[in-house]
């Protein structure tokens, strides 16, 4: 397995910081050229299933198998999976993911036992953490960005690092190559809506309950080369914001309760401006809809681009259209 991909037969990922899981992932995967992937989440997995996956292939075929959330795992699958430690397939490599906490810690203390390689992707909990994060994000799209550019971004983007990294892509995107650097004033036209689509765009035609701008939004923004996953990311981070700000009352100001609610004044202004159109279903509703988007862009769905518009109108559309919205 070493020689044809250059991966170990055991890995764990460690840590709750979704958007560096995924990351990860991918690189793994792409690093393992013509390899079969199979994909199983802890929390649909079924006794056998692990079993199934890791049985000896026929064709002697380099395989990856990626099991997520392992802390979802039920009881009933954690002896398949230890019996599998006792003697891994060389020519299989399983990939784990574990977001931490105390259930699963025992079956994860055996994983790293078996001589699992581990990769820790904690969350970002320190403003300089974050900093480093964006000044290694733009090493990586081999884009330079000045010090006080770096800063704004955290400050607005600070408490979503998925969306911290879609901003990124999109500034190093859309900011012309003639610019020596990223300045703050390439990040304030960002947020005065002067760039090509985003994510952001369709998640903002998303909320406003309105499916054909929304569709278009998203058909762009694909094009332009914005991933599905970071466009269910703008989705979700919207309606994270919405239902934060929906128990705020409308005569506290924004920039009063912007620290406890993790957010950036304009965040809340913006969510406000928004609300008005929302019922409580409204947002269940929405939720539920991007939570399946959610895996059909990770692997569940044959036509995870089908999915994620049909997620984008379903969710427009109830806005427009039913009890769902206000309007």
């Amino acid at each position: 397995m070493e020689g044809e991909v250059g991966l170990v037969s055991l890995i764990l990922i460690t840590g709750a910081e979704s958007v560096l899981v995924d990351r990860e992932i991918t690189r793994l995967v792409n690093a393992a050229t013509n390899s079969e992937v199979t994909r199983l989440d802890g929390g649909d997995m079924e006794v056998g299933a692990f079993a199934d996956a890791t049985a000896p292939s026929l064709f002697s075929e380099a395989r990856i198998l990626v099991v997520r959330d392992l802390q979802d795992l039920t009881q009933d699958c954690y002896e398949e999976i230890e019996r599998y430690l006792q003697s891994p397939d060389p020519s299989l490599t399983v990939i784990f993911t574990f977001k931490g906490g105390v259930k699963g810690k025992g079956l994860i203390d055996k994983i790293k036992k078996a001589r699992a390689e581990v990769i820790e992707c904690e969350p970002l909990k320190k403003e300089s953490e974050k900093l480093d994060f964006v000044r290694r994000e733009f090493v990586r799209l081999d884009r330079k960005i000045t010090s006080d550019a770096v800063q704004a971004l955290v400050d607005a983007l600070g408490s979503d690092v998925r969306e911290l990294t879609a901003a990124c892509s999109q500034l190093a995107f859309d900011t012309p190559i003639s610019a020596k650097a990223i300045t703050i004033d390439h990040v304030n036209a960002f947020y005065q809506g002067r760039v090509e689509t985003t994510g952001f765009d369709v998640a903002d035609a998303t909320m406003e309950g309105n499916p054909q701008r929304a569709l278009i939004a998203l058909r762009q923004a694909l094009s332009t080369g914005t991933e599905p996953v970071m466009i269910v990311s703008a989705l979700a981070s919207s309606i994270r914001t919405i239902a934060k700000v929906s128990g705020v009352p409308r005569g506290v100001k924004s920039f009063e309760v912007a620290g406890e609610l993790g957010l950036a004044p304009w965040q809340i202004d913006k969510a406000r401006r928004q609300l008005s159109r929302w019922t409580p279903a409204g947002i269940a509703f929405a939720v539920k809809e991007v939570a399946n988007a959610d895996l059909a862009v990770k692997g569940a769905a044959a036509d995870p681009i089908y999915a994620l518009e049909r997620a984008v109108m379903a969710i427009a559309s109830a806005l427009k259209n039913s009890s769902l919205s206000r309007g």
